[in-house]
């Protein structure tokens, strides 16, 4: 009969094989993890669903909200209105933007805080004429170090507090982390601002005033009127700028890699990939306009040449007529947006909001489907038309943040004190111990519906739910690894053949097999997976667990070297114009260097 950690080992195993090159969300691979423990006797049945009630499982639900409520208010412009620079050198413009996001992301989400301070990096970086991406790349990375100073600040520290109750332990409390925490977030923010934005790779020229998107993916409809009428497509190449034809549409047929000869005839939609800071004049020049979101009656996706197929699309109802603004807006995708996994025929943004998706640019990756029906993904961007209102609206409902400076939010200034006043009150209260964290910010969250500051109807919009049931799926899978001996295995092995008993060199190899499994993986699972390991490895030394526990919550939020890494390294990797390869050179060295500080620090604060 196979022992039960095989089995767990062989269940991690594709877990994490699934993680890194799987297609599927991390939360259905989670659920997955979870059902098989279940069919394998690893987990209790009755016990299979207890990590949604989990108190870290509700608390991250509620700092959502909370989050939310502090963005929507406009508590964050003002903040940033009266701290960041108007004028300043690169370097000191830097550390008051990452400061910034550092200590915003100290008590709320880490997207939002990086959603609210990206439009004001694009600015900065067009005023001090620096390619965005050596502005991004380090907010990005501040907003990871400022969530290692608080319980709350990132769903990794929850998990690894979640670990610290194995035989009555109560959890960390709110400020348990912050020694370390802020030591590190300090040191990395110094380092990013004088040293490290110097080391992100250049993707646009110095004196470049537009940020690189890559190229965009759009269609171009020839009109009755358009001078491209006869010429052919070659002709029509070499007058776009900056563009390439991929492919020919013609009576709803399509046509992958036409014959460059081929002649353009009126009702002809070409699919370009053309650059974004010339694409508009690159149509005008030829008389195009953009294919805007009408849905035809068929559309037929033949490969080859000219192959028959007959797919169509779904019967749609006829849009509203509407005159449109030539104003176009540039949003990018937010993980958990709504927007992810549908494409523009799926979501009717014509019908449903009166604007037209004009274009997608997405890095590194030539898609040949249709325009209308490619599947939209986290850091893609959006070129959208339409009515400023309509365009807003669009993107606060389905979870885009927009590429441009804004104009300061402040809908009501009692709504704004009183978001504040109530994250505090949460803050303060959970970091008394009277009640649990997870208690005072749902009371939080009652406090912010009663006073009317989120709509009692959007109040679950604002919660990642994929977060949710990640961790809820994985807490079960964590402690199965505790109760089946896998962890004790695993730590044996560590101590036996790597660290040969010595504790200060396990707390070294744990703590960098959580930074490179954080690096390929979703940061709260490379918790839960790590935590019972790092609790084992203590036990069989003899010495504090809470040492290494605070080795896997400083290691597991250093996630620097992928795009895939973290969310916010997958939200700038659009607008920075990144290549997957472009986070190393600033990654590495600050991950070496979080190791070298925080290492000491712990052993200092939480001694063997």
């Amino acid at each position: 009969m196979i022992s039960p950690a095989i089995l767990l080992f062989t269940i991690l195993a594709i877990t994490i094989g699934m993680f890194l090159f799987a297609k599927w969300r991390h939360d259905m691979i989670a659920m997955a993890a979870l059902l098989a423990c279940c069919a394998f006797g690893l987990v209790s049945p009755s016990d299979a669903f207890v990590g949604f009630s989990h108190p870290a499982v509700v608390t991250v639900a509620c700092v959502l909200v909370l989050s939310a409520a502090l963005q929507q208010t406009g508590a964050v412009d003002v903040l940033a209105e009266r701290i960041l620079p108007a004028k300043a050198s690169p370097s000191l413009s830097i550390i008051a933007l990452i400061g910034l996001a550092a200590l915003l992301s100290s008590f709320m989400n880490n997207v939002g805080a990086l959603a609210l301070l990206m439009p004001i990096s694009l600015q900065m970086a067009k005023r001090l004429e620096l390619p965005p991406g050596r502005i991004l790349m380090p907010l990005a990375f501040a907003t990871m170090l400022g969530g290692m100073t608080t319980l709350i600040g990132t769903p990794s520290n929850l998990v690894v507090s979640s670990f610290r109750t194995y035989d009555g332990h109560r959890g960390f409390s709110m400020f348990d982390f912050t020694a370390v925490g802020v030591s590190v977030a300090v040191v990395g923010v110094l380092f990013l601002a004088f040293i490290g934005w110097r080391l992100v790779p250049v993707r646009t020229q110095q004196n470049q005033t537009d940020y690189e998107t890559g190229a965009y993916l759009t269609e171009a409809l020839v009109p009755e009127d358009s001078k491209a009428i006869g010429t052919s497509l070659s002709e029509a190449e070499q007058s776009l700028e900056n563009a390439q034809i991929l492919g020919l549409i013609r009576n709803q047929l399509r046509f992958n890699a036409p014959d460059t000869s081929t002649t353009l005839r009126a009702g002809d939609v070409l699919l370009l990939e053309a650059d974004p800071t010339t694409l508009a004049t690159s149509l005008e020049r030829l008389g195009l306009n953009f294919n805007e979101d009408r849905p035809p009656k068929e559309n037929v996706e033949a490969e080859g040449d000219a192959t028959d197929s007959k797919a169509k699309d779904q019967d749609i109802p006829a849009a509203p007529v509407v005159e449109f603004s030539k104003e176009l807006h540039e949003f990018v995708v937010l993980p958990g947006s709504s927007l992810l996994g549908r494409s523009a025929a799926d979501l009717q943004l014509r019908n449903r909001f009166r604007i037209n998706l004009l274009a997608i640019s997405r890095q590194n990756v030539r898609s040949r489907v249709r325009l209308r029906r490619t599947p939209l993904r986290t850091g893609d961007v959006l070129l959208v038309q339409g009515p400023s209102e309509n365009v807003s609206n669009f993107a606060a409902s389905m979870g885009c943040a927009p590429l441009i400076s804004r104009p300061l939010r402040v809908p009501s200034r009692q709504k704004m004190w009183l978001s504040v006043a109530i994250m505090l009150l949460a803050i303060i209260g959970a970091a008394s111990g009277y009640w649990s964290s997870a208690l005072f910010f749902a009371l939080g969250v009652l406090l912010l519906l009663i006073c009317k500051i989120i709509p009692a109807r959007s109040l679950y919009q604002h919660i990642d739910w994929s977060v949710i049931v990640l961790l809820g799926a994985l807490i079960p899978v964590g402690f199965a690894m505790e109760h089946s001996g896998a962890a004790a295995i695993v730590a044996d092995f560590l101590l036996q053949h790597v660290a040969h008993d010595n504790a200060i060199l396990a707390l070294v190899v744990v703590g960098v097999a959580t930074l490179t499994l954080s690096d390929l993986m979703n940061n709260s699972a490379t918790a839960a997976v790590m935590s019972p390991i790092a609790i084992g490895t203590a036990q069989q030394l003899g010495v504090n667990p809470d040492t290494f526990l605070m080795a896997i919550a400083m290691s597991a939020s250093c996630a620097f070297l992928t795009p895939i890494a973290h969310q916010n390294n997958t939200l700038i990797l659009g607008p920075g114009g990144f290549k997957f390869g472009d986070y190393w050179p600033l990654g590495l060295p600050l991950e070496i260097l979080v190791m070298a500080v925080g290492l000491p620090i712990i052993l200092l604060v939480w001694p063997l």
